[in-house]
């Protein structure tokens, strides 16, 4: 982390003074390009939303940014235990960022647990705030402290700041009339104010912020602004803090127009919408809450003044099938899941590949096998998406690259499944939806036309002149057959999962027409037009290409920019494209000696590549539920670009340096 240093006088505070204008000290100011923050404590403590406010006032900054919240899979995890620790990264900067960094430059621990749980990542000289009200000696024994970590010296390897956060709080709110229960939990909102001082975040919006989303408990809303207010000023006043930090707006990193932070689940979701929009059609999702997918159904809930309807289904089957007939009745027809339901679905899925009508089927992958990691991420669906169903039964698959691009992503599934008429996995992930990034609202004009023509009348004319609708006529081109909407005259026509005849759609068991449906839809997947996959080769005389798909992107592309900086020659390439792969795949692979395919899984993307192209692919493979690190795949890219033939796999070091 590099910094220039400035001496100036403290920063007014928009929530108020403590002390007058003479009596303020002067404090140093220190110019950051970036930093990584993290908060953690029990995961009652309100550290995603505390997380969540720092980033709206950091995106209202203008900075750039990445986040990587990381909770408990439990509604409410042991208080004070290891595996109840909840906790947020943000890496925010004044340039272009592409991943929630490696290691934290601050973590705020609000307990023992919390520090015990996050300590092995901090490099050495980083800052640590803990709330040393909580390190009680039942407490530290929890988690297996013997002694006080405060006053035994292992910590003597950091900038440890302790402040009494609870003690705090409750003297800010010892007027407020609140329980001191109610007050205690406060606390967060009191560190909140704290950071926003020592990085120089606006205050205003998260006032406005706490003041609406306790508008029915007003007491509770000017508790929480009472207690940011005291962490502000506490920053301003204290000798503890001698120093706070500026970090500019990346003003070069982003093109003109108007942005906003916006994590995947939300990104995706606008990205539904708007392709309802584009599409001139109503957007249904059949849904079953399911983590991290349940976001998705709670945001589309609220836009039916766009001709959005949600339906939460009493279970996985039920949610797709309603989704299916909602597909057949004309609506563009969403079901969204994580890999359990993905399982439950499948049937369905099957059904629709038969019917050969458009479905979006969202999937936001997290760890399993079965329940698994729940709030967790992993790449690991790859595989059920291509094949899990009985069958012949392939299906197109897209993945978004970053929370921000799941809009896109959103917007190119629909592209497809209307007009190809066919379901269409969108494979994110749990890193992609709870995390978040600047979004630049698009303009009308750049938005895809989804317009589609449903059929009107008979399309087929028997020889004695007799015309009738076969709903397995196929256009020439996309080899879809037409969208007939249930009611219109003359349209009528047999649906079911059992196998069509060519045109009529009527019952065959002809060996040789199942044959023919059989290859005929897998040739109209084939057939989808996707575009080219782009290389990033600057140098262009790599020998290496660093290929990934899906939410390594970001900490792939960080990666590849520290081996170039040391000056290495890397080539990079992502796929959206999962199913079919894009045209030039096969040419782009055969150009390079040697490929390395970082997943979140045990290598299902390589075994693909290995099976469609002959390319020996090598993988670099992690299962941890959580995403890759830059500094861990740069070693790992530059280790593989020496050794041919290896597998690799492992887990970052505690070492490892934060991201560029």
């Amino acid at each position: 982390m590099t910094s220039q240093v400035s001496t100036t006088t403290g920063r007014q505070p928009a929530v108020g003074e403590v002390l007058s204008e003479q009596r303020r000290p002067v404090k140093e100011t220190r110019r950051l390009d970036r930093v990584i923050i993290r908060f953690a404590g029990d995961s009652g403590d309100g550290m995603q939303l505390t997380g969540d406010r720092f980033t709206s006032e950091t995106a209202s900054f203008g900075n750039d940014l990445s986040t990587l919240p990381n909770f408990p899979a439990e509604i409410r995890a042991p208080a004070g235990t290891l595996p109840g620790v909840s906790s947020f990264q943000l890496h925010f900067a004044d340039h272009d960022i592409l991943t929630p960094g490696d290691a934290p430059d601050v973590l705020v621990a609000m307990n023992p647990a919390a520090l015990k749980a996050n300590l092995a990542d901090l490099p050495r000289g980083a800052e640590i705030i803990v709330n040393t009200d909580e390190f009680t000696k039942r407490a530290l024994a929890r988690v297996g402290y013997e002694g006080n970590p405060l006053e035994d010296g292992s910590l003597a390897a950091y900038a440890v700041h302790p402040v009494p956060l609870t003690t705090m709080t409750l003297e800010a709110l010892k007027g407020s009339g609140l329980p001191r229960r109610d007050a205690e939990r406060a606390k967060n909102m009191f560190a909140l104010g704290l950071l926003s001082w020592m990085y120089h975040r606006p205050t205003e919006s998260t006032e406005t912020f706490l003041r609406k989303k306790f508008a029915k408990k007003p007491d509770i809303a000017e508790a929480n602004v009472s207690a940011f207010r005291a962490g502000w000023n506490f920053g301003e006043t204290t000798e503890d803090f001698a120093v706070s930090y500026e970090v500019a707006p990346a003003a070069s990193a982003f093109p003109p127009g108007t942005y906003r932070n916006i994590s995947g689940n939300l990104a995706l979701s606008y990205g539904l919408v708007t392709a309802g929009q584009q599409a001139g059609l109503p957007l249904f999702l059949g849904s079953y809450p399911i983590t991290p997918a349940s976001d998705i159904l709670h945001e589309l809930s609220r836009h039916k003044n766009f001709g959005v309807r949600t339906f939460q289904a009493e279970d996985e089957i039920a949610a797709i099938g309603a989704a299916l007939g909602a597909a057949f009745g004309g609506s563009l027809a969403v079901t969204t899941t994580s890999g359990p339901g993905v399982a439950l679905k499948s049937e369905t899925v099957g059904l629709a590949v038969s019917l050969e009508l458009p479905l979006l089927v969202v999937d936001i992958q997290r760890g399993g096998p079965s329940t698994g990691l729940p709030t967790k991420t992993e790449q690991a669906d790859l595989l059920q998406a291509m094949y899990g169903r009985n069958g012949e039964a392939p299906v197109p698959v897209v993945a978004p690259a970053t929370p921000a691009d799941c809009f896109e992503a959103a917007l190119e599934a629909a592209r497809i499944a209307l007009t190809y008429r066919t379901p269409v996995f969108l494979l994110s992930d749990g890193y992609l939806a709870n995390g978040s990034e600047p979004w630049r609202i698009p303009e009308p004009g750049e938005l895809p036309d989804l317009r589609v023509q449903f059929a009107t009348g008979p399309n087929h004319t028997a020889e004695d002149g007799t015309e009738s609708f076969w709903p397995y006529l196929r256009d020439p081109e996309t080899l879809a057959r037409p969208w007939a909407v249930p009611g219109t005259p003359g349209l009528e026509h047999r649906i079911g999962g059992i196998e069509k005849q060519d045109g009529t759609g009527n019952i065959s068991y002809d060996p040789a027409n199942h044959d023919f449906m059989v290859r005929t839809r897998q040739a109209k997947i084939d057939g989808i037009t996707v575009p080219d996959i782009e290389v990033d080769d600057p140098s262009g005389g790599a020998r290496t290409l660093v290929l990934g798909w899906g939410s390594t992107y970001g900490p792939i592309t960080a990666a590849v920019r520290r081996i170039r900086g040391e000056g290495g020659a890397v080539a990079q390439a992502h796929l959206r494209h999962l199913n079919p792969f894009p045209a030039n795949l096969g040419e782009v692979l055969g150009a390079y000696e040697r490929v390395i395919v970082p997943e979140m899984n045990l290598g299902q993307l390589a075994h693909l590549l290995r099976a469609r192209y002959l390319v020996d692919v090598h993988s670099y493979t992690q299962v941890t539920g959580l995403p890759f690190k830059a500094e861990q795949l740069a070693r790992a890219i530059s280790e593989q670009s020496t050794v041919s033939g290896a597998e690799l796999g492992g887990e970052a070091s505690a070492e490892e340096s934060a991201d560029v």
